[in-house]
């Protein structure tokens, strides 16, 4: 069958389209992205704005054409922090599915980072054992652990590259003080889940995924996305720090110039960056391997799941 999933950002709004069946590889047939950035289309009062809302519905009407044109069986559509943290969003979800027949579904974090957990899981198999997962959104960052298809435990941290380009740095590129204080005011914010985690014990694999660790992967030397996904791709922690050490000093027009970063990222690299570190270091991770799916992929295998069931929506595991 043919599935359509879209995916409602902090950044972007990504339709997806696969062939797949259950028991079956899904196979990418179509991806399209529009830049939405809703996150910083939230008003000081937490509303996301009418310019953003409407913009919001003609992106999910495209894609539902697209998804109509593409011949998909089923359109599963989500959305993440952004719409989720919006005080209208309730009202946002009621226009869009009145104005596109679109029944947008708001994931809560834990939801995300199971998700992922699931697809990773799917692509690494049961040999990978204790896997840990974490994902670095642009409103949140997901931490997923277990041994099994649902993790052990899923924790999502207000911790995403937007969400801190936009409150912890007021200059373009952010100042020493500006990344010092952030590396110390991450850490803190970190210590206690890493005591949590520590508790079900040392990972046998560690995964990461999202574009933000692709792109800190990529420019540590890791294979471009043109090599195919099935390449082992690894972000180190000595690699990571002289990255950060090279970037913090770029403008955010300098960094979208460089191999490997979308333009349309670029200004929230460096926090990315930094978020990433922060986890690492708190975790006592030294290295990590890049994982090619991520929760677009994990809404569809749980889809692909239900196959012999009537339940076809995203719901909450």
């Amino acid at each position: 069958m043919r599935l359509g999933v879209l995916d409602v950002g902090s950044n972007t709004v990504h339709l997806l389209v696969v062939d797949a069946h259950r028991g079956a590889h899904p196979t990418p047939a179509c991806s399209e992205k529009t830049v939405l950035r809703l996150a910083e289309r939230i008003s000081p009062s937490g509303e996301l704005s009418k310019a953003g809302a409407d913009e919001l519905v003609r992106t999910v009407a495209a894609a539902k054409a697209s998804s109509t044109r593409l011949g998909c069986e089923d359109l599963m559509a989500f959305a993440t922090s952004a719409v989720r943290e919006a005080r209208n969003s309730a009202a946002v979800l009621r226009r869009v599915a009145k104005e596109t027949g679109v029944d947008l579904r708001v994931l809560s974090g834990e939801d995300e980072a199971r998700y992922t957990f699931l697809a990773a899981r799917r692509w690494y198999g049961w040999s990978a054992g204790n896997l840990l997962v974490l994902d670095i959104g642009g409103g949140s960052l997901e931490i997923a652990a277990g041994i099994d298809e649902d993790p052990d435990f899923a924790w999502s941290l207000p911790l995403g590259a937007g969400r801190l380009t936009r409150t912890r740095f007021t200059s373009d590129p952010p100042s020493r003080d500006q990344i010092d204080k952030t590396v110390e005011w991450l850490a803190e914010e970190l210590a206690p889940v890493a005591k949590k985690i520590a508790k079900f014990g040392v990972p046998d694999r560690v995964v990461a995924t999202s574009k933000t660790f692709r792109s800190l992967a990529r420019l540590t030397g890791a294979a471009p996305s043109s090599a195919g996904p099935r390449v082992r791709r690894v972000l180190t922690e000595d690699g990571l720090r002289q990255l950060i050490a090279f970037i913090s000093r770029m403008s955010a027009a300098d960094l979208a110039e460089l191999e490997g970063v979308s333009p349309s990222r670029a200004h929230q690299l460096v926090a990315g960056a930094l978020v990433a570190q922060a986890t690492m270091r708190a975790l006592s991770l030294p290295e990590l391997e890049i994982g090619p799916w991520a929760l677009r992929e994990g809404v569809i295998l749980r889809r692909l799941d239900q196959t012999n069931g009537e339940d076809h929506t995203v719901s909450s595991d």
